[in-house]
């Protein structure tokens, strides 16, 4: 489109167009993840399965599902065989999907009778079966014990949904009507989203509106390429590793990235990534595809839209048979840690290059179930997010976690949560000294305390518990969370981090710490002001800030300079 302004208003209606899908998704859904914590994600592609525009709620992990996942559902359903009111969906986490209880829906749109474009819909169902509810299957060392896997399916056409289909779903879970009304919920955010832009096609005319989407696109790509180019070209090598996998003891595993930047583009080669193994540990495809441009991202202009534009000019290579690309049947459900050691991986790759763009290494994503001992069956499926490593120039972010696949945001609150299930929240901070020390502070973790009113059973799929997120440059690491069980008798133990279905009794509590980030520069040189602002607001303690930082306060709470810089000099290289 030759007018700009035109060209914005169509970009803007496509972005609501997703936005209103997932709103109406979440309002529609039965789950309580769903409903309390606004985990639902919608998208619009092309016939070709290219990302043209995805709701605010929508991550890279849910939209390079939909469109890794796309071509899958064509190749089994071909273009021409769809019929107006017809509606898709899979599970398959080796056809492009995330794993078995994030199922991923698709909805064509006509353009004069032919297929031109989806609109899709995606959410983690409460339970799809497997060894654990929730779709937590830790300790799973094959795909078949994660849960019921679908091929792309023709769940609904214009005469309703597919009972054949719906009642393998529901026979297949451990609470069959959120599953059911959760499917309803997604097949309504595609129907609405079609509606949407058909509208839109009405409005512009096909003609117009297909030329404003590849404006678009090519929009997007031109923005990305200048972005790139204004970094130095070459290539760099980094390494991540994850702590264990819960069921070979001392086995640990490595993520290897050679980042390759020049000509306004780059190459993220993972070749060197260990191999898959009969272990929740392993990623699809399409999480470390995503988990790779988020990375890349995160160190480009934040208002580059993301969709196909934006992909074209990353070429992310994924060994098949690898921690980020396995194959049938090596489990898949534990995607987002070898995904969280890519993005590391790069990140400090990029970190060594651009050390003005530096970041620390960070506490992760901390998922965890607490589901019924028996029937009738209830599941609490959630997580909590460890501190942001520091960035050079500032420190890292509390409890936020950097994450391509969830926000804090959709962190469920408590008191709905407490009304669903037979548990009570005793308490949520921030652990104290857990942010790693440097010049910049890495960000705190948290500590949450569920006390129990029924027998449960636990499962939880945690990393970066044995081997702290590192500093940088003279940070120090970020202290380790864990997952923890006080008892009656008030003992605490600690728990493995990778787990399924650990009973716990009524009147003891489940306790998750998070870790924090790692520091970046070296502590003794950290403002003296900002040393004194963390010890006020209890980031700090006043050990820590003279044992760590080199701050030495008198009895009466003021910097004692003269302690203060002999410390602070002696410290110093």
């Amino acid at each position: 489109m030759t007018d700009t302004l035109t060209s914005e208003v169509l970009r803007n209606a496509l972005a609501v167009a997703a936005e209103e899908a997932s709103i109406v998704v979440v309002r529609s859904a039965h789950s309580t993840f769903i409903v309390e914590g606004s985990d639902a994600s919608a998208a619009i592609l092309d016939r070709e399965g290219r990302l043209i525009a995805h709701s605010v709620a929508t991550t890279l992990m849910n939209s390079m599902a939909l469109s890794v996942a796309l071509p899958y559902v064509v190749e089994d359903f071909p273009l021409e065989s769809m019929r107006p009111g017809d509606v898709f969906m899979t599970n398959d986490a080796y056809g492009g999907g995330i794993h078995t209880n994030d199922l991923l829906v698709f909805r064509p749109v006509f353009v004069d009778g032919r297929v031109e474009y989806f609109t899709a819909t995606l959410i983690h169902v409460s339970d799809l079966g497997g060894i654990s509810a929730g779709g937590m299957a830790t300790l799973a060392t094959e795909i078949y014990l994660e849960g019921l896997q679908l091929p792309p399916v023709r769940i609904a056409t214009a005469a309703g949904t597919d009972d054949q289909i719906t009642r393998i779903l529901a026979l297949n879970s451990r609470t069959p009507d959120k599953v059911l009304g959760d499917v309803r919920a997604l097949i309504a955010g595609t129907t609405v989203a079609a509606g949407r832009v058909e509208k839109l096609l009405g409005e512009y005319g096909p003609k117009a509106f297909r030329q404003g989407v590849v404006d678009y696109l090519d929009h997007t790509e031109q923005r990305t390429r200048s972005a790139l180019t204004q970094f130095h070209g070459g290539t760099y090598r980094s390494e991540y590793a994850i702590d264990d996998d819960g069921i070979h003891p001392d086995a640990s595993y490595t993520v290897r990235v050679a980042v390759t930047i020049g000509d306004g583009r780059a190459v993220l080669d993972f070749e060197g990534t260990d191999a898959q193994v009969a272990a929740a540990v392993n990623s699809s495809l399409s999480q470390s595809l995503a988990a790779a441009v988020f990375a890349v991202r995160c160190f480009l202009d934040p208002t580059i839209p993301m969709n196909d534009g934006c992909l074209r000019v990353l070429d992310v290579r994924l060994p098949e048979g690898s921690l980020l690309n396995a194959q049938s049947p090596y489990p898949c459900g534990g995607r987002f840690i070898p995904c969280y050691a890519a993005m590391e991986a790069i990140w400090q790759a990029l970190s060594d290059a651009f050390p003005e763009r530096a970041i620390a290494a960070s506490g992760i994503l901390q998922p965890f179930t607490i589901a019924a001992h028996d029937a009738p069956y209830w599941i609490h499926l959630a997580y909590d997010f460890g501190g942001v490593g520091a960035r050079s120039g500032k420190d890292g972010p509390d409890a936020t976690g950097v994450h391509f696949g969830l926000g804090r945001n959709s962190v469920p609150q408590v008191e709905p949560v407490e009304s669903r299930c037979p548990f009570v929240v005793e308490s949520m901070e921030y652990v104290p000294d857990s942010g790693g020390a440097g010049r910049w502070r890495g960000g705190l973790g948290t500590r949450t305390v569920f006390r129990l009113h029924a027998d449960a059973h636990v499962t939880t799929r945690g990393d970066r518990l044995l081997n702290p997120p590192r500093g940088r440059d003279g940070g120090t690491a970020g202290a380790i969370g864990g997952f923890y069980r006080l008892t009656g008798d008030g003992s605490r133990q600690r728990l493995p981090s990778k787990m399924n279905n650990e009973l716990f009794r009524a009147g003891e509590a489940f306790v998750v710490e998070t870790s924090g980030g790692g520091g970046i520069g070296q502590p003794a040189v950290r403002d003296i002001d900002l040393v004194l602002s963390d010890l006020a607001d209890g980031r700090v303690t006043p050990e820590a800030a003279t044992e760590v930082y080199g701050v030495v306060l008198t009895p009466s709470g003021e910097v004692d300079h003269d302690a203060t810089h002999a410390i602070r000099s002696a410290r110093q290289p």
